[in-house]
């Protein structure tokens, strides 16, 4: 085979793109195999890194679906120091290293606190491998610390540089004149890749390349409003694209405007403005921005209608605002004022929903990357079961599990005089899963709060009988999923709503939690009686929110118990009745639904006979499932779930059992099982075995009592009442 020599690059330019989360603050540069070694270089080298300014990073090979783009993949802390952002172009070329005899580092904020000489030699251990310049910024990250960051302010000897564990690290205090707050980049938002995309074509594009557009011959983007349930990251995601585009970014919460003093808001609101003008590029975010501008046909304030006005005439341009752009958020946009949201003020409304379970578990890895984490935590799982979080939750999450960890830990910790932990008696310092287990059950999901939310643990196996119910709901949850491009490319839609009724104690509300196990789906559970309000109005304002709230927090399963109390039939004689308008507004939310993958809306009922007709068509309810009383098979399947739970004697006849409760529901069946433990319980303490409580034997003569009591009991059919 003919060899050929193929003479090294000395340098070669790359498009910037972000770092995986993993590579965060390790001072990696990701670059196609291909490129590596057209510079002679392979992975381990030190490539040098040319933007606006220069830095090095240790080159690494990109993953597959990164190879053949031109790229190279950076931490925001690799692009800090180079002074570039994400889609501008580097050069690289491979750079020898020196190993550093000594680095000085400063810190970026007058705040942080210099590490003592103790902690240098687990600084030094930390940045063992990392290639640095004079001037590179770094990050440290101490137990019990969030990550601090500092300037590499001296170095020997000169050039690029690798800290060993030989290298001696010195501090000095910070220098106040160029105090400056760490930068949040890209790799600090998880689970908005979609909504990322979207912002950054409105707002990074006319800020870096204004000429583009006028080379199109249109306007660029003025504005972007973002709305979305709190904590879901709007403002964080405004904080970086501005440290992003490196832009001067000012930030103006809706309730430090409003002033006293006639016109002394609009003035406020004219300086900010003025003072993006002056720094442009600039970024303007009204944070809260429904509290700045709301509704003026619903305000009473004179001083609010001002300011609307006010904001309106200054994003109309009437004066060129230069390259500004400006950013709203709010939670609640139906209560901005319709003037501001249309095309030239805010051109574009982006929502920022609830995190699905992929970008759960990018939050959960940004989150817990400086944690030192057990082997046993899976994040995975807890992506899995965290259904309805937001990052704000997920960031709770992990500081609570740190806390639960900081707990369990602290009985095997002592202070010394300079008040340094040590670690005695075997203790280390890991945040284990049982820690996030027990964060788990304290920290409750943002978007749901309000309403009455679970995840089961029960599944289809705890629910006796009912066999051709539980092969139906599985297909009509699952398949729907699996097939999206049947249901999204033609005119058919998922199924909206099940319809479970029959008797009572026959298993409706239990099979709901089950297909809420069995499916890891969020369950929702409205009350119906909590919904009604004797103000006008209030009641369909409640069921709207119930159902925007499932839409924010899918895949979810929204269930109605008792859903006959809010869907009466509507009659002449109660026309203007509360119940009317209910059923009004559940018929235009259940309609909405269309499309809508992910949200199932399950309602029970054991009188349809009192349900609105219109209610039961296909369209709204399309499946309609009838609870049957459980035949001797159900009964005896029941009867096998309750008694693999129960200590019971061999003598115990599960047969003759399920042939005495002919007739008998689920739920009657249950409270069998209950009388016969109590009556067992009973007899064991009268024999004197209160210390061996959980050996007590549930026997034949148990199980025959407890009928012949559930027996007598049991509700009578009522005669029908006689008609006057």
């Amino acid at each position: 085979m003919k060899k050929t020599n193929v003479k090294a690059k000395k340098h070669v330019s790359l498009r910037v793109t972000e770092a995986f989360i993993d590579d965060v603050g390790k001072g990696f540069a990701r670059v196609d195999a291909e490129e590596l070694q057209s510079l002679g270089a392979v992975p381990g080298d030190v490539l040098k890194i040319s933007g606006r300014g220069s830095t090095v990073a240790r080159a690494a090979q990109n993953t597959p679906e990164y190879v053949g783009q031109n790229l190279i993949q950076i931490d925001g802390i690799t692009r800090d120091n180079a002074k570039v952002s994400v889609d501008e172009w580097v050069t690289i070329e491979k750079v020898p290293s020196k190993p550093a005899e000594s680095i000085l580092l400063s810190p970026m904020e007058s705040s942080t606190i210099i590490p003592k000489e103790s902690e240098i030699p687990h600084i030094r251990q930390m940045l063992a491998g990392r290639h640095v310049v004079i001037g590179d910024k770094i990050q440290i990250v101490l137990f019990g610390t969030r990550p601090q960051y500092f300037f590499v302010d001296g170095a020997s000897p000169r050039g690029a540089l690798r800290i060993t564990h030989n290298t001696a690290i010195s501090f000095k205090p910070a220098d106040v004149s160029q105090d400056r707050a760490a930068r949040i980049s890209y790799e600090d938002i998880g689970g908005l890749e979609d909504e990322l995309s979207h912002v950054r074509e409105m707002i990074e594009l006319p800020l870096k390349f204004p000429d583009l557009f006028t080379v199109l011959g249109i306007d660029p983007p003025q504005g972007v409003l973002l709305s979305g349930p709190p904590g879901t990251g709007k403002t964080l995601l405004a904080r970086t694209i501005s440290n992003e585009v490196r832009a001067h970014f000012i930030h103006v919460n809706g309730p430090e405007i409003i002033h006293k003093f006639y016109g002394e808001s609009e003035a406020k609101l004219r300086d900010v403005f003025e003072e993006a003008r002056r720094n442009a590029p600039s970024i303007i975010f009204l944070d809260e921005i429904d509290a700045l501008a709301p509704r003026r046909a619903q305000v009473i304030g004179d001083v609010e209608k001002r300011v609307v006005a006010q904001l309106l005439a200054l994003m109309d341009g009437l004066v060129s605002r230069g390259e500004v752009v400006i950013i709203g958020a709010t939670n609640m946009p139906e209560h901005v004022d319709p003037a501001l949201r249309r095309p030239g003020r805010f051109d574009r409304e982006i929502t920022i929903g609830v995190p699905n379970q992929a970008g759960r578990l990018q939050i959960l890895k940004i989150h817990s990357r400086k944690m030192p984490l057990a082997e046993d935590v899976d994040l995975d799982r807890l992506a899995e079961i965290t259904h309805g979080y937001v990052g704000a939750d997920i960031a709770a999450l992990c500081k609570e599990a740190g806390m639960a960890a900081l707990r369990r830990i602290l009985p095997g910790v002592k202070f010394e005089v300079d008040h340094k932990p040590v670690l005695t008696q075997g203790a280390t310092i890991q945040v284990t899963g049982e820690d996030f287990l027990t964060a788990f059950k304290a920290v409750e999901p943002t978007s749901t709060r309000e309403f009455m939310s679970e995840r089961s643990r029960l599944s289809f196996s705890d629910v006796g009988g009912l066999k051709e119910i539980k092969r139906n709901l599985k297909s009509i949850v699952e398949l729907p999923s699996r097939s999206h491009a049947i249901f999204s490319d033609s005119r058919l839609g998922p199924p909206k709503g099940i319809l479970f009724s029959g008797p009572s104690g026959t298993g409706k509300t239990l099979m709901v939690k089950a297909l809420s196990g069995e499916t890891g789906m969020t369950l929702i559970v409205v009350d119906p009686p909590s919904l009604m309000s004797k103000w006008v109005g209030e009641t369909e304002k409640g069921l709207r929110e119930v159902f925007k709230r499932a839409k924010q927090a899918s895949p979810c399963i929204l269930f109605f118990d008792e859903i006959e109390t809010i869907a009466a039939a509507r009659t002449a004689e109660y026309s203007s009745d509360v119940s009317q308008r209910v059923v009004s507004q559940l018929f235009r939310e259940l309609d909405e639904l269309h499309g809508s993958l992910g949200v199932i809306v399950i309602a029970a009922t054991n009188r349809v006979d009192l349900m609105e007709p219109a209610l039961l068509r296909a369209g709204r309810f399309d499946f309609i499932m009838e609870f049957p009383l459980p035949d001797r098979d159900d009964r005896l399947e029941i009867l096998q779930t309750y008694l693999d739970t129960m200590p019971i004697n061999s003598e115990v006849d599960v047969n003759a059992l399920a042939d005495a409760s002919e007739g008998w529901t689920g739920a009657d069946i249950e409270a069998l099982c209950k009388r016969a433990v109590m009556l067992a319980l009973e007899e064991c303490l009268r024999a004197g075995k209160e210390a061996d409580l959980t050996n007590c034997l549930v026997t034949a003569e148990h199980f025959e009592e407890a009928t012949a009591q559930h027996s007598v009991s049991m509700p009578k059919p009522m005669a029908p009442k006689q008609m006057h």
